[in-house]
């Protein structure tokens, strides 16, 4: 412990009591808390009558989610996701988790996300297909939809296979379009996104039905077997997997790629080193994951991008018995906070903090910061499962997309963030394309 903390063993208290990390303005609050107290503090939340602690030293970091992570749990806010998921690998706990984890795992290997690279350039070539037009009319677009509906269209693609172009017809239009057309994240979009499970549980009863060949999450989950009982998984299982997978590989998609076109289009010089990059790189018409990887500084913008707006900018953990975070006593059954976007932006680590400097990833900056200050997937046994999938479909969409045209942001509302379950631009953002 160090002497601050025998001195007094409680870390420093927030002036204001409030939900913190459930209210519109968490974020410009923990802003400010950070300034003022530093890598650890706690508030007071009258709600419910305890304290949350808030960390941001990447030692501190390692040790909830890594080092001694079998001594917490998901934190604070998970009824909320709970409400819409179910008990996807998102929301569950314990043996449950281990077993949907290890079930799922072989499914997000680097061999079968690769052959998912048809759906991927399929899917931004009709976006591609309509930017033309709208380009030849010289309208903008907007790009905050346009990043939701295509990276929903992908991961709908990867789910359900040709199944999607079933539903659709059957049913007038594509069910899942909710998720793109209502932003709210309130019960009542829980209560229409869980209707949808109806539609799962049929389309899964008939492929039991009339078995066909399927290279999708849904013949993946089906398959998949308990390493101890051989069982698979139950019916209820498999359907919060596959709702699961629908936001998380959505959302954050999405958020991701909506700030890097801003990032790119402020900042000229980094946009004109990426497309030397991608101009330079042979055309292929579905590049496979391993040439993706090979788009060095490409990878590097998406990797700022994500440390600047990390699209998960707060991870919430609660202690099963008593710790010690920061050199403080933290009890048990207290809810910790981990701020991403905080962490990713700490002065002690990064330099220059606030500038958009993808060189900052490059190998020779690498020892320049702990492991544990930079990690838009999370980190530890609970980590994203879908970290590689979100990275190659987010090089393939610059791949394909920057080599044709180049996005000039129209500055029609003010830039402001909203720090909800996602880091989200508070209204839509408008590029006008430019052809290259």
């Amino acid at each position: 412990m160090t002497a601050a903390a025998s001195a007094n063993p409680r870390p420093p208290e927030a002036e204001q009591q409030f939900d913190i990390g459930s209210t519109d303005d968490s974020l410009e609050r923990m802003i400010e808390l950070f300034a003022r107290h530093g890598d650890t503090y706690r508030v007071f939340v009258p709600a419910r009558g305890s304290y949350t602690y808030v960390i941001h030293h990447p030692d501190d970091v390692k040790r909830v989610l890594v080092s001694n992570h079998r001594n917490y749990t998901k934190g604070v806010g998970l009824d909320r996701v709970k409400i819409l998921l179910g008990k996807g690998i998102m929301t569950s706990e314990g043996e449950l988790w281990k077993r949907q984890r290890y079930m799922m795992q072989p499914y997000f290997h680097r061999r079968v996300i690769t052959g998912f690279a048809g759906v991927i350039a399929r899917a931004n070539e009709r976006f591609l297909e309509r930017w033309d037009t709208l380009a030849g009319r010289g309208e903008s677009v907007n790009l905050t939809d346009e990043m939701s509906e295509l990276t929903l269209t992908i991961v709908l693609r990867a789910i359900f296979g040709t199944d999607l172009d079933r539903l659709s017809a059957e049913l007038g239009g594509n069910p899942f379009e909710v998720v793109t057309k209502e932003q709210s994240r309130d019960l009542q979009f829980a209560y229409k996104f869980r209707q949808l499970t109806k539609l799962v549980a049929r389309l899964v009863a008939r492929r039991r039905a009339e078995p066909e060949e399927h290279f999708d999450y849904v013949a993946m989950l089906m398959s998949a077997r308990d390493k101890e009982t051989g069982e698979p998984m139950g019916e209820r299982e498999l359907i919060d997997e596959v709702m699961t997978l629908i936001v998380a590989g959505h959302e954050t998609t999405a958020s991701g790629l909506n700030w890097t076109w801003y990032l790119l289009s402020q900042h000229p010089e980094a946009e004109a080193r990426l497309h030397a990059e991608l101009d330079a790189a042979a055309p292929l018409a579905a590049p496979g994951l391993e040439q993706m990887e090979a788009l060095t500084y490409t990878r590097q913008v998406i990797d700022e991008a994500l440390r600047l707006y990390p699209p998960g900018w707060l991870l919430s953990r609660r202690t099963i018995e008593a710790d010690v975070l920061g050199g403080f006593p933290v009890p048990p059954k207290t809810n910790v906070l981990l701020p991403l976007y905080l962490l990713h932006r700490h002065p002690a680590f990064w330099k220059e903090p606030e500038r958009f400097w993808p060189e900052r990833f490059g190998p020779e900056h690498e020892a320049e910061r702990p492991r544990f200050a930079y990690m838009p997937f999370a980190a530890g046994p609970r980590h994203c499962i879908g970290e590689t999938f979100a990275l190659y479909e987010m090089l393939m969409h610059l791949y394909m997309v920057a080599r044709r045209y180049r996005l000039a942001y129209v500055p029609d509302q003010p830039l402001e963030l909203e720090a909800q379950i996602n880091l989200r631009t508070r209204h839509p953002l408008h590029m006008r394309l430019e052809r290259r």
